[in-house]
């Protein structure tokens, strides 16, 4: 059975996403929460940002390569280079908070090219203070003393006393990437270096540092990505379809490509049956990337 056969029901998913504050959406890109109630569970997680996963119900673990990394009850899953499959004993229903590039590194610490690819016990980042919150919310969540927005905006208030400063120049270069990202589905690599004023050798040292990647495979994820979602839209048009192929070598480099960052080929995008990818492929994990060319649906 591929990787693709055998993945849980769009069907059988409940996902709510749950909009933080003004002031921290800078570093959260969304709060969502997210049920399912089947016994087992399979999907693939999609390349994307990092995540604080609060487990109010079920375990599971996700696999990098040959490495398997568990769940635990709040984990801290890093910026992904490729996507990667899961499978958790259910039922299945957690909060959580999707990070962008500056909140990974105003909440962590960590630079992402060196935690890249894992899940962690977010107690290790953020100390035993996490896992005391993980306990009451899963307390009061299976005792339906408060709701999942309810429970969201405590997680987000946590997250807010943990922000801590990162270098303005820095945050300027993240702000440099993703207007280098918007302009183009394939951007020049070399354009970077000069809107950003940094050596090519410094851009790409804090790309790797804040995105987890060089700059090359930055491109090819966020393209693919990107794609993706347009694929998944039902008001992309055929002529836009074809559009998208003058950016990729041949159809079948595109499908690899969107199978190596997404998890899936373009045949599986339109028949309900990915849940986690369409959930994270959502606009609003595309905030900060507004592109110039090609805008994705909603934008």
């Amino acid at each position: 059975m591929s990787a693709e056969q055998g993945l849980t029901p769009a069907s059988k998913i409940t996902l709510e996403y749950i909009q933080p504050s003004d002031a921290l959406q800078p570093f959260i890109t969304t709060l969502y929460y997210f049920r399912c109630d089947e016994r087992e569970i399979r999907d693939i997680q999609p390349a994307a940002v990092g995540s604080l996963i609060v487990f109010l119900r079920g375990k599971g673990a996700m696999r990098f390569g040959d490495r398997a990394d568990p769940s635990h009850l709040v984990s801290l899953l890093a910026p992904l280079t490729y996507a990667a499959p899961f499978e958790v004993n259910g039922p299945f229903h957690t909060i959580g908070a999707s990070l962008s590039p500056l909140g990974w590194a105003a909440l962590t610490g960590l630079k992402a090219d060196e935690a890249r690819d894992r899940m962690y016990n977010a107690a290790s980042i953020f100390g035993e203070e996490i896992t005391h919150l993980g306990e009451n919310l899963r307390q009061d969540y299976l005792s339906q003393s408060a709701t999942p927005t309810e429970l969201c905006a405590r997680l987000a208030d946590f997250l807010a006393g943990q922000i801590k400063p990162v270098q303005p120049k820095h945050v300027e270069f993240m702000r440099s990437v993703n207007a280098w990202m918007s302009s183009d589905f394939n951007p020049d690599i070399a354009k970077l270096a000069e809107i950003s004023g940094y050596s090519n050798r410094q851009v790409q040292r804090l790309v790797e540092r804040y995105f987890g990647v060089t700059p090359k495979i930055l491109v090819r994820k966020y393209r693919a990505l990107r794609i993706v979602a347009l694929l998944h839209d039902p008001t992309t048009t055929d002529e836009q379809v074809a559009e998208l192929l003058n950016h990729f070598y041949d159809q079948s480099h595109l499908i690899r490509e969107v199978r190596s960052f997404a998890g899936r080929t373009p045949a599986r995008f339109g028949d309900s049956e990915a849940p986690i990818l369409e959930s994270l492929l959502d606009v609003r994990n595309f905030r900060e990337i507004k592109p110039n060319v090609a805008p994705l649906p909603g934008e």
